[in-house]
C-alpha cells in the first residue's frame, strides 16, 4: 500500500510537468532529497526515477522554457569548474572503482546546480524551489523531532524512517541540513506568497524550528549543538530588541537543560573532553594524516582516497579522582576511517585546486548575498522580501560551513541545491535591475530629428 501512495504521489508530479515544465524541478529536488525509492519495496526500486527526472527537467527547459536573458553567473563557472576537475581526479584515482561509486552522484549534484539558476527566471520559481527543499526536509526532520520528543533518541539510534544510515538520514548531516534552514523557514513565516503567512502558517513554521531545534537533541550530534549556537548569533544581526532577544536564549537554555535526555547531555560533554574520547581523537588523527598526505599529494588523491590512511593516536583516559587523579595515554591505531570534515575531505580527494574551486565558490555567495541584503536593506514594500532572503541564504550557508568542519558533506547535493538558489536570486535581481535601468529611455519621446526621419 505504501508502495502505491509513493507511485501515485510521483505520477501525479510528473503529469503535472506535462503542463508547468518547472514542476519536473521540483520532482527532482524532492526525490533528491527524500529519497522515496528507499522508503518503499518494491516498485519505486525498479526504475531510476531521480534520472529520470534529472532528464525530464533538463529537457523541458531545452525545448520549452523561456530563456531570453540568460545570464551565467562566475559561481556556476566555477561549479562546472570543479565537476571537470573531479572528474579528472577521478581518471586517476588511488582507489579507482571505489572513486567511480562517489562520482555516480557527485556529477548529478553538481550538473543540477550549475543547470538550476537557469531555470529561476521569477520571484515564485525561487521561493517554490526554496518551498520545496524546506518541505522535503522537514518531511525526515518532523519524523525525528517527534520520536525525538517521545523516546529522547541517542547517539546512532534515532531512526529517521529508514535504516540506511546515509545522505540526510544520517544523524550529523541531518542535524546540519536542519538548523541550516531554520532561516528560511522563519523568512516564510514572514515573506512567503505560496502559503500566504497567517497564523495557520506561522504556527507551522515555528513548530517546524522547533522540530528542526530537537534534531541535534535526537541524534546527539555535537556539530548540531554548534550549528545551533551559530544560528542563534546570526539571527541576533536581526533582531530590534537584542538584550531581550539575548536574555530569552538565556531563559530558553536555563529551562530547556533540565529536560534534555542524558544520552545528549552525556555526549556534549565530550567537546570539552575531546581526547578522551576516541570518535574526536580519530577525527584529529585523520585530519593530520590528510594535511601530511597533501603535501606529497597536492593534487589529491580522488574520491574514498581516505580508505588507504593508517592512524596512530593516544587516546587519553582519566582514573582516580581528586588529589589522586592520573592520565592514562593509550597507544591506538586504527585504518580507512572517514575525514569527518568537508575540509579536509576536499583537500584529500581534490587537492588544493579543488579545495580552492570549493572554498572560493562558497565564500563568493557569502559575498554576494551580503551585498543584496545591504543593497535591499530599505527596499520600497513591493521588495522588502529581498534582503531578509538573502540574508536567509547567507545565514544557512555560513551554517553549513561551520557543520562542514566537522561531517564530510563537501558536496550534499541538498547544499549545492541551496547554492543554486543563491546565484538564482543574484541573476534575477541583476536582471531586474537591469530591465529597470533601461524602462526611461523606452518611455522617452522621439527627438524632432527622429520625428522628422520617420
Amino acid at each position: 500500500m505504501r508502495d502505491l501512495i509513493f507511485v501515485a504521489f510521483l505520477g501525479a508530479f510528473f503529469l503535472a510537468g506535462l503542463r508547468k515544465p518547472f514542476i519536473f524541478i521540483l520532482a527532482y529536488i524532492y526525490i533528491d532529497i527524500v529519497s522515496p525509492q528507499r522508503l518503499t519495496y518494491l516498485l519505486l526500486n525498479a526504475m531510476p526515477i531521480s534520472l529520470i527526472a534529472f532528464c525530464a527537467a533538463v529537457l523541458s527547459w531545452a525545448l520549452i522554457d523561456d530563456k531570453r536573458d540568460v545570464r551565467i553567473a562566475p559561481r556556476q563557472i566555477i561549479i562546472l569548474l570543479l565537476l571537470l576537475y573531479c572528474g579528472i581526479t577521478t581518471r586517476t584515482a588511488d582507489f579507482p572503482m571505489e572513486a567511480l561509486d562517489k562520482w555516480d552522484w557527485v556529477w548529478k549534484a553538481l550538473v543540477f546546480a550549475a543547470f538550476l539558476p537557469l531555470t529561476l527566471r521569477t520571484k515564485l520559481r525561487i521561493e517554490s524551489l526554496l518551498l520545496f527543499m524546506v518541505l522535503s526536509a522537514s518531511s525526515i526532520i518532523i519524523v525525528g523531532g517527534i520520536k525525538t520528543v517521545v523516546s529522547g533518541g541517542g547517539y546512532g539510534s534515532l531512526n529517521l524512517m529508514v535504516s540506511n544510515n546515509s545522505g540526510l538520514y544520517e544523524g550529523s548531516i541531518i542535524s546540519t541540513v536542519a538548523v541550516a534552514i531554520v532561516p528560511l523557514v522563519l523568512w516564510f513565516s514572514n515573506h512567503g506568497t505560496v502559503f500566504k503567512p497567517d497564523w495557520k502558517v506561522k504556527i507551522f513554521c515555528y513548530a517546524l524550528v522547533f522540530a528542526c531545534c530537537m534534531i541535534p537533541v535526537g541524534t546527539s550530534a555535537r556539530t548540531g549543538l554548534l550549528c545551533v549556537v551559530l544560528a542563534a548569533v546570526l539571527m541576533l544581526r536581526d533582531v530590534k530588541r537584542k538584550l531581550l532577544y539575548l536574555g530569552l536564549i538565556a531563559a530558553i537554555g536555563v529551562v530547556a537543560v533540565p529536560f534534555l535526555p542524558s544520552a545528549f547531555v552525556a555526549r556534549m560533554g565530550t567537546i570539552k573532553t575531546y581526547k578522551a574520547d576516541e570518535s574526536a581523537s580519530t577525527r584529529l588523527a585523520v585530519w593530520q594524516w590528510t594535511w601530511n598526505y597533501a603535501k606529497t599529494h597536492p593534487f589529491g588523491g580522488g574520491f574514498d582516497m581516505y580508505r588507504q590512511d593508517v592512524l596512530n593516536y593516544d587516546l587519553v583516559t582519566a582514573e582516580g579522582s581528586g588529589n589522586n587523579l592520573t592520565l592514562k595515554h593509550t597507544p591506538t591505531t586504527d585504518r580507512a576511517r572517514a575525514y569527518h570534515s568537508s575540509y579536509f575531505e576536499m583537500l584529500g580527494e581534490q587537492g588544493w585546486p579543488g579545495i580552492l574551486l570549493w572554498g572560493g565558490l562558497n565564500v563568493i555567495g557569502i559575498i554576494r548575498m551580503e551585498m543584496l541584503r545591504r543593497r535591499y536593506r530599505k527596499a520600497p514594500p513591493e521588495d522588502a522580501w529581498i534582503a531578509p532572503l538573502a540574508g536567509a541564504l547567507q545565514s544557512a550557508l555560513l551554517i553549513y560551513l561551520l557543520g562542514a568542519a566537522f561531517v564530510g558533506i563537501a558536496f550534499q547535493p541538498f547544499i549545492y541545491q541551496l547554492i543554486g538558489a543563491q546565484i538564482g536570486l543574484d541573476t534575477y535581481l541583476a536582471r531586474k535591475r537591469s530591465e529597470a535601468a533601461w524602462r526611461p529611455f523606452r518611455k522617452m519621446k522621439p527627438t524632432s530629428f527622429e520625428a522628422a526621419s520617420t
